[in-house]
């Protein structure tokens, strides 16, 4: 031990091999530490480094969390329930907007997805979908079933494959009175089958209206590359 004040604490000593104590700086204490606690025996037991990994991210997920719950109105309890009223949100606009679908123009577009039914049965089809409030539905059946008439009626050639917008483009030249309405319903098919849109009430309504006034409509004699009418 040496005088008082700053110099009065106290440094390791060792002894030498005749037992003789021996004074030693602190600086090459600490380093000749480090090196006896850096052989393997002492480590033996260290996790190891997926271990330390996994335990530095709990900790900064700890870290942040009571970050976040201290910044929160209401701490803990606050910021679970805006972690909820997110989750709640999300699921919402998941529900109102669909699964997102493929750009309409895109192959597979096909209007008619499944085997060939007649007029009369897609029209069934929606009347059953409109009574239950299923208005995606009725707009794609009843779109449908405008098509398969004017092809029943030779307006339209029959030809797998054909999507919604070219069916109005075709049957637009042989009933020019229609065409616009025609392109509109089509359009109203592509958002909903392919745009994520959401169907209601008017907008099936202009469709079956529009399938009633076609059943009255009679081509014009210049048509049509489309087909022969009846």
């Amino acid at each position: 031990m040496t005088g008082t004040g700053g110099t009065a604490a106290a440094l390791p000593r060792l002894r030498a091999d005749d037992g003789v104590p021996v004074d030693i700086s602190r600086v090459p204490a600490r380093e000749a530490a480090e090196r006896e606690l850096s052989r393997p025996m002492y480590h033996e037991n260290d996790p190891n480094l997926l271990q330390r990994g996994l335990d530095r991210f709990w900790e900064w997920l700890g870290d942040l969390f009571a970050a976040a719950s201290a910044a929160t109105p209401g701490g803990v309890v606050g910021l679970v329930v805006v972690i909820l009223f997110a989750a709640a949100l999300v699921a919402a606009l998941w529900w109102r907007l669909g699964t997102p679908h493929r750009a309409p123009g895109t192959t597979g577009d096909s209007l008619f997805a499944d085997g060939p039914r007649t007029a009369r049965d897609h029209r069934a089809a929606a009347d059953r979908h409109a009574s239950a409030g299923r208005w995606n539905q009725a707009v794609q059946e009843r779109m449908r079933a405008v098509v398969r008439s004017l092809e029943e009626r030779t307006l339209l050639n029959p030809r797998p494959g054909r999507t919604a917008d070219e069916a109005a483009a075709e049957a637009g030249r042989s009933l020019p009175s229609r065409a616009d309405e025609l392109r509109l319903a089509a359009r109203t098919f592509d958002d909903i089958t392919y745009g994520g849109r959401t169907a209601d009430e008017p907008a099936y309504r202009r469709i079956e209206e529009l399938d009633t006034a076609l059943e009255r409509t009679r081509p014009t004699l210049d048509t049509a590359s489309t087909g022969t009418p009846a």
